[in-house]
């Protein structure tokens, strides 16, 4: 993801790259950005220190981990810095340092960076609360074998739409795993199956069952390039903002 990062900003105006900042060992280290995405050099080095990959920078771009986004969101925090953040596998403690670093920094959180997610996104908040709780609804999400987390961030930013349509707290009606005599599916909860193979970018179908009737909302991501396209549109559409914690439906504007 970082190298489809480096080529999406090299393609974009108005950005640039200013730093690239990598693990502590990682095989990266020492090369050049531009060489490493397959372009010509652009004489930005990575690097594991935090303080030189953000020197020159206004903004922070960041797929990475939830330790690695906390470590941003307190730098941006302090620096006044854009953080954009996909990171996704998040947990409370995350978000609470990410609403935290809101104060002084702008942020842009989302579980997916994709024009086409946001919009399903405002399609499934759209079903949910115009077909009522006599409709399941299921999110089955598909990705590549090296993902680490489940249910994906997108899938859960669905099931947070659909809730939110719903009215309901996504925490208190969810089912993330059906495994023996399970019982009866629970009226109103909101399920996620997760399926883990091969090189899936990420394919997600939310799915109202009715009695009789089905409908499917479904998308499917056949270019990582796209989530990184999505990412620089946001970290343009975010400065000069007011500090706070945004979505991508902000940058969209298609935000309630």
């Amino acid at each position: 993801m970082g190298r489809t990062l480096v080529r999406a900003i090299t393609e974009a105006g108005g950005v640039r790259l200013s730093g690239a900042l990598e693990r502590p060992g990682a095989p990266a280290l020492g090369q050049d950005a531009g060489l490493l995405a397959g372009l010509p050099a652009l004489g930005v080095v990575v690097t594991d220190d935090i303080n030189t990959a953000f020197a020159d920078a206004d903004g922070i771009i960041d797929f990475t981990a939830p330790e690695a986004t906390r470590a941003f969101a307190a730098c941006a925090a302090e620096k006044g810095l854009i953080h954009i953040i996909g990171t996704t596998g998040l947990a409370e403690a995350d978000f609470a340092a990410i609403s935290d670093a809101g104060r002084t920094a702008v942020v842009v959180q989302s579980g997916n960076m994709s024009l086409g997610v946001n919009l399903l996104a405002a399609l499934v908040k759209r079903a949910a609360a115009a077909l009522g709780p006599e409709f399941d609804i299921e999110i089955v999400e598909m990705h590549h074998r090296h993902k680490v987390d489940a249910p994906s961030g997108t899938a859960l930013l669905l099931g947070q739409a659909a809730a939110q349509g719903r009215g309901i707290d996504l925490g208190a009606h969810s089912a993330r795993g059906r495994n023996g005599h399970t019982g009866a599916r629970r009226t109103g909860d909101i399920g996620f199956a997760s399926l883990r193979g091969g090189s899936v970018i990420g394919d997600h179908t939310v799915t109202f069952a009715g009695s009789g009737e089905r409908i499917e909302l479904t998308h499917r991501a056949e270019d990582r390039g796209l989530f990184a396209v999505g990412a620089v549109k946001a970290a343009l559409w975010a400065r000069g903002r007011p500090p706070g914690v945004y979505s991508m439906a902000d940058v969209l504007g298609i935000a309630d």
